[in-house]
């Protein structure tokens, strides 16, 4: 590449007919033939060239030229150039100057000097290939140059003016592609990666990056929190978990991935706990069933002794077993002995001795009334009188602790029904008088047998009402049933009946009194 600012171009004819030698028109005297090619000076350099020809050689073997000698080493004609380059000349802009012959003129551009020179080669070449064999060279063709000068600076310009343009538009795309680049350590349930972003905030990342999340999931930081370079962002997926903490059945959610993590999260107590798996064991995104019993304080009232134990049971009668203490026959607790053991809770032994006693136990009969019209009102008789039945019925005796508690009922069975008892009520309404013997004092006379009581009955059973009749003579008046049991009304009718009769004799003490 020449260091001055404009230069010479040369075009010569076709390149089989004379190769290029710098800007001489004829080959150097020198040179018997094409087959080594010279120097040439071009805008103050001295370039030194090899045979076109010359191919590489083999490794191991000599050099060797195109009749196979050993090849003329490269030259370089005058010395190289020492101290400072020539100063660029400046001149006006020249127009091309023609040559004659103008037809064949050719203007070639600086860009493509390389290219000219490559060819140049090639054809070269293959001339001096055909100028060796034989032994002239053809000078027919007719040389054409075309001198092209350029103006310091203005092609230049112009060339690089659209370049620093992209350069710089480039460098600042760099640049805002790097300012928005971030680096971010994203850690998704345990598994951390880092990846490079252009988001601007945490939801925008987890949505490019496709992490869903639920509504008990968590992220660090929140959502809408904002994204700078070197951020670590962790989503921590929530599992379910259906737990049963002292009985207490609930579901809950967690983060954590084991029981144990799941337990202090939840702040479960698991000193002492039962716990229905294994602490380590892993919970999975469709989460799992825990049974927890915390250790808690029981105390067991036994025999007269109290027994305080720290235990997980699940029931009050393994709590009860724990503390040592075996129930048997009957024995029981004060609490069901199937209920959940309360912190701080005391449980008291129960031990019963008893048995069972048989007892038979009379049935009341039950009474019928059935009206009469033939009975005066107020007259009842018994027309069948009632009789109580029998059943025998089973008792539980139970001491408690030494306390002998009330019978309790077992079972009953009926030995004997009741009869009923039948009873006539009278309907009929009562005479008001008799004839002959209402005037006489009646009340005297019933004072004097009865005392004035119409039910009553004297020391034998024979005699009863107010007049002191016997059965046999009341039912010959027309009476119903005992004396005693009909009303006082009835009485006195039938007393008037029968002193119609026999006079004051039936009441050979009183009778005296029914005319004073």
């Amino acid at each position: 590449m020449s260091n001055s600012h404009y230069e010479t171009y040369e075009t010569y004819g076709p390149a089989y007919l004379e190769p290029v030698y710098g800007g001489y028109d004829a080959p150097p005297a020198d040179l018997h033939t094409a087959e080594t090619l010279g120097h040439r000076t071009t805008g103050g350099h001295v370039d030194t060239y090899r045979p076109a020809y010359e191919e590489p050689p083999l490794p191991g073997l000599p050099r060797q030229g195109p009749t196979g000698a050993a090849p003329a080493p490269a030259f370089t004609v005058g010395p190289p150039r020492v101290g400072p380059r020539p100063e660029p000349r400046t001149e006006p802009r020249l127009e091309p100057r023609t040559e004659p012959r103008p037809e064949s003129r050719t203007e070639m551009p600086a860009g493509s000097r390389v290219e000219a020179r490559a060819e140049a080669r090639a054809e070269a070449r293959a001339g001096s290939r055909t100028g060796a064999r034989t032994g002239s060279h053809r000078r027919s063709a007719r040389r054409r140059k075309t001198r092209y000068v350029e103006r310091p600076g203005d092609g230049s310009m112009r060339r690089l003016l659209p370049q620093a343009l992209v350069v710089a538009f480039l460098a600042g795309g760099t640049t805002a592609f790097v300012a928005k680049d971030k680096a971010i350590e994203l850690n998704v349930d345990g598994k951390a990666r880092t990846l490079h972003t252009f988001a601007d905030d945490v939801t925008e990342l987890l949505a490019e990056e496709g992490v869903e999340i639920g509504a008990h999931d968590v992220v660090a930081p929140g959502p809408g929190a904002r994204l700078t370079s070197g951020d670590e962002i962790a989503v921590h997926y929530a599992r379910p978990v259906r737990l049963t903490l002292d009985g207490d059945r609930r579901e809950v959610w967690t983060t954590a991935h084991t029981v144990a993590g799941a337990l202090r999260q939840l702040g479960v107590r698991q000193e002492g706990a039962y716990v229905s798996a294994s602490r380590a064991q892993r919970i999975g995104r469709a989460g799992l069933a825990l049974d927890v019993r915390t250790e808690r304080t029981v105390t067991i009232m036994a025999d007269g002794r109290a027994r305080t134990v720290r235990t997980n049971a699940a029931t009050v009668l393994d709590a009860v077993e724990e503390a040592g203490i075996t129930l048997r026959g009957q024995d029981t607790t004060s609490v069901p002995q199937g209920s959940f053991p309360r912190d701080g809770q005391t449980v008291t032994v129960l031990r019963i001795t008893g048995g069972r006693e048989v007892r038979d136990e009379p049935i009341p009969f039950p009474v019928r009334r059935i009206e009469d019209p033939a009975l005066f009102r107020g007259t009842e008789v018994v027309e069948q009188a009632g009789e109580p039945g029998l059943r025998r019925v089973t008792y539980s005796l139970r001491t408690v602790n030494g306390v002998q508690q009330k019978p309790r009922r077992i079972k009953a069975e009926l030995v004997r029904a009741a009869r009923p008892q039948l009873v006539k009520v009278g309907t009929k309404p009562p005479p008001d008088s008799v004839r002959g013997a209402d005037h006489l004092d009646w009340q005297g006379l019933a004072a004097c047998e009865s005392g004035g009581r119409p039910d009553a009955v004297d020391s034998s059973g024979t005699y009863g009402g107010l007049y002191q009749f016997d059965t046999h003579t009341w039912q010959s008046l027309g009476g119903r049933g005992r004396p005693q049991d009909a009303p006082a009304a009835e009485q006195t009718y039938r007393a008037k009946k029968l002193y119609v009769k026999q006079g004051t004799s039936p009441w050979p003490h009183c009778g005296g009194r029914l005319h004073s």
